[in-house]
């Protein structure tokens, strides 16, 4: 049986919301990904709305299409910038569950019943013609014609109208509230962090990870300068500025290289010889950052043993000759193995490198990890962030999972250092002529159960 038209659209549009959501599982930058998120969201819930109670004249003039057209667009702003505002007012926001908000108005409006006025849309003509109602002074009297066409506004609509938009607003408020609390849908956090007086964006970044979570460490960069009491811009080891002689790096960290400020932090890389503290002389310098110790005897200002790490990064679009990484070391021995590398970029801005380091029985350094890509890691801003458990290791991209070990004997169980830097000459040098490189940071977040 075929549905008639407007039934169909009804019913297209009803699913409309759900394919975009089911869309999200593709790779962040994946076409089909952004046709059908963007599409929806630009107009699935004002088409929904004008179908459900439409307030255009439904004739077959170009105008007053091109009027419903973008009564729809605009309707489908508001609702999506309601639902948003909603979400992040409870500390719950994310695209998944935006759209997931928007795709419940969206089936609600579209499915909602109405009235078909005799006369239209296909129905049987009435066999007198209308009477129009009697004025003050005047008898009713037959119409001598078609009606002329009805205004953009029709009386008795406002109310029905302002009806079906206020149970949009309602749904997309519930929505908004429930997803705020464990086991929600799209909900993957504690709500107890829309206590705790952090700002929005915190809240809004909670761990994709399963489980009741709580924000132990936070930095967005808001401030004129480094916080010195969350960073020190080197490892401990050696004083006057670092490396890391392990990789046989050609930069020497200084803390000029570290820019930190307005919501960014930025390591840079230049080419400058300077005679680091081991006598050794480097060709370059950069920058680092990490939450241990300024000296060897000194206490460390972050070490956490288990939880969520996330940043959200862009890596240098030249990337030949720099390994930008994001890690944990050990606080203790500041040595590794173990060595959790939650996102590296060794001479690429494509894939993505997750790794996990271990003591083997004979003490040698053993690892296993895996690579991710390609994708445009240095056109944007990307969230790269690692859930270590006692029993599993799982690294997620952009909020999905990708890598997982879950043998407990590989799995660290010491307290770990949070660690950024932009490391130059690992495996390769930077071609002539490079005259710097930058590694960005939007904010860096610790989650624990």
């Amino acid at each position: 049986m075929r549905l008639p038209p407007r039934t169909a659209a009804r019913l297209a549009l009803a699913l409309f919301g759900w394919v975009a959501l089911a869309s999200t599982a593709l790779p962040p930058g994946h076409p089909l990904r952004i046709v059908l998120t963007g599409g929806f969201l630009v107009l699935g819930p004002g088409a929904a709305a004008l179908l459900a109670r439409p307030t255009i004249a439904r004739t077959a003039g170009g105008p007053d299409r091109l009027a419903a057209a973008a009564l729809a667009v605009a309707l489908s702003t508001a609702l999506a910038a309601l639902t948003a505002v909603a979400l992040l007012a409870h500390h719950a926001f994310s695209v998944s569950v935006a759209i997931a908000a928007l795709a419940a108005v969206t089936t609600l409006l579209a499915l909602l019943p109405h009235r078909t006025r005799p006369g239209r849309g296909g129905g049987p003509p009435a066999e007198a013609p209308p009477v129009r109602p009697a004025g003050p002074a005047q008898e009713a009297t037959p119409a001598a014609g078609p009606a002329p066409p009805r205004g953009p506004w029709r009386p008795g609509r406002p109310r029905r109208v302002a009806g079906a938009l206020a149970a949009a607003v309602l749904l997309a408020l519930c929505a908004a509230c429930s997803s705020g609390t464990p086991g929600a849908a799209g909900g993957t956090g504690s709500s107890a962090a829309a206590g705790t007086g952090l700002p929005v964006a915190a809240a809004a970044n909670r761990p994709p990870a399963a489980g009741t979570w709580r924000l132990v460490f936070d930095d967005e960069f808001t401030g004129s300068t480094l916080d010195p009491a969350k960073w020190t811009t080197c490892y401990d080891w050696n004083d006057g500025g670092c490396t890391n002689a392990g990789n046989g790096e050609d930069q020497w960290y200084q803390p000029g290289q570290v820019k930190a400020g307005g919501g960014r932090l930025t390591l840079t890389a230049q080419p400058r010889t300077v005679t680091g503290s081991d006598g050794r002389t480097y060709p370059w310098v950069s920058g680092m950052v990490s939450t241990g110790r300024d000296s060897w005897n000194a206490k460390p200002r972050h070490t956490f043993t288990y939880g969520y790490f996330a940043a959200s990064m862009k890596v240098p679009a030249n990337p030949h000759g720099f390994f930008p990484a994001f890690w944990l070391i050990p606080a203790e021995t500041r040595g590794t193995p173990p060595e959790v590398d939650i996102a590296e970029f060794p001479n690429t801005d494509q894939y993505v490198h997750m790794n996990l380091h271990w003591r083997g029985a004979d003490g040698s350094d053993q690892h296993v990890g895996q690579n991710w890509g390609p994708a445009d890691f240095s056109s944007g801003f990307h969230v790269f962030g690692v859930d270590w458990e006692p029993s599993t290791v799982t690294w997620y991209v952009d909020g999905k999972a990708w890598f997982q070990v879950t043998d407990p004997s590989r799995i660290p169980n010491v307290a770990m250092e949070i660690v950024l830097n932009l490391a130059v000459g690992y495996l390769e040098s930077p071609p002539a002529g490079t005259d710097s490189a930058a590694l960005q940071v939007q904010w860096v977040q610790a989650w624990q159960h």
